[in-house]
């Protein structure tokens, strides 16, 4: 049995290496300019290649980087009329454990907004083969991979924008559960890269350094850390200062301990030398209500932490009969999008 069991696991890895080398060919092979332009104005002809069915571009794309190749997709909101050298604001949104770009996008919804909002969001694929529960591996520090993920997802936030019409001082990066972990991680290591970050149901970056150690962090039995920026040549205390922080997590969440949201934004707002406001309750509503914490700097809130009480590990306010995801929470997505766009009119200041 035991013999078994590991030649079905060899087999699965020997499966999903070949996938991966299949991506990387087709990333490889040079796209002939008239099948460059059709893919620039028209949807993808194979709806099971979208991450939801909605209407808009969902572009297929996989980026090369120091942890090896990850997929992602690129949403283009449907009927996108750019200014002449307009560019766009890019939302990136990483999902949790259990979960695919896919399901995310189909719990979250954020297509919605980016429609209205005039955005473009990239959902990046984390491979099995780097994780067996299709997690992103945030907490393996010691290790190097979380330093080596969080470098290959810029190299697919660099690929989008080079092709496609994005502003890179609008970028904001969210995720859920090890997505938020490795969503701070980055904000953290490359803060010149990102107006804003949001983190739903997760553990602050530094909080773990191995696997062994993963567990006891997202139970809030760990002292929350920061990693240093990853800016060369420039030492820390000269460093760029982290970017705006909104935490988002429910109280009754038996994957993650709320204690960490708590825990995240304090370290954060320390480091933006940011101060709390009072506690205050948002309701809107037959929605769960919020506690709302604001950290403030000369007025401004760089930190905005929001525990909804009775959410579980679940998006809030997510597509109904998604895992992941509890549509009687308050709407994430628009709070998230609404944090993002408030940074972002900071940046064209």
């Amino acid at each position: 049995m035991a013999r078994r069991s590991r030649l079905f696991s060899l087999s699965a890895l020997t499966r999903a290496y070949q996938r991966n080398l299949k991506a990387l060919a087709r990333a490889a092979r040079p796209a002939r300019p008239a099948a460059r332009r059709k893919a620039a104005v028209a949807p993808l002809a194979v709806p099971a290649k979208r991450p939801a069915r909605a209407p808009g571009d969902w572009l297929p794309g996989v980026a090369p980087g120091p942890a090896g190749a990850r997929r992602y997709h690129l949403h283009i909101p449907p009927g996108l009329a750019l200014r002449p050298g307009e560019k766009l604001p890019l939302l990136v949104m990483l999902h949790g454990c259990g979960q695919t770009g896919r399901d995310l996008a189909a719990a979250s919804r954020m297509h919605r907004l980016a429609a209205r909002g005039r955005f473009l969001v990239l959902y990046p694929e984390q491979e099995r083969v780097a994780n067996a529960h299709g997690c992103w591996n945030w907490f393996e520090r010691r290790s190097g991979k979380a330093a080596a993920e969080a470098a290959t997802l810029l190299a697919a936030i660099d690929k989008v924008a080079r092709r496609h019409p994005v502003d890179p001082a609008r970028v904001a990066v969210a995720g859920l559960s090890a997505g938020a972990g490795m969503a701070a991680l980055m904000a953290a290591l490359y803060p010149q890269r990102f107006c804003a970050v949001a983190v739903h149901s997760g553990a602050a970056p530094g909080t773990a350094e191995s696997a062994a150690t993963a567990l006891a962090a997202m139970q809030g039995r760990r002292a929350a850390r920061l990693p240093a920026p990853l800016v060369p040549g420039c030492p820390a205390p000269a460093s760029p200062a982290l970017p705006p922080l909104l935490v988002l997590h429910g109280d009754a969440d038996g994957v993650v301990s709320v204690r960490n949201a708590a825990a995240t934004a304090q370290l954060w707002a320390e480091a933006l030398g940011a101060r709390p406001g009072p506690e205050r309750v948002q309701q809107r509503g037959q929605r769960y209500a919020m506690r709302v914490t604001e950290f403030k700097v000369r007025g401004r809130a760089v930190v905005v932490l929001r525990e909804v009480l009775g959410l579980g590990h679940a998006w809030s306010g997510g597509a109904a009969h998604r895992p992941y995801s509890d549509p009687a929470g308050p709407d994430a997505s628009a709070l998230i999008w609404a944090f993002a766009a408030r940074q972002f009119g900071r940046s064209e200041a």
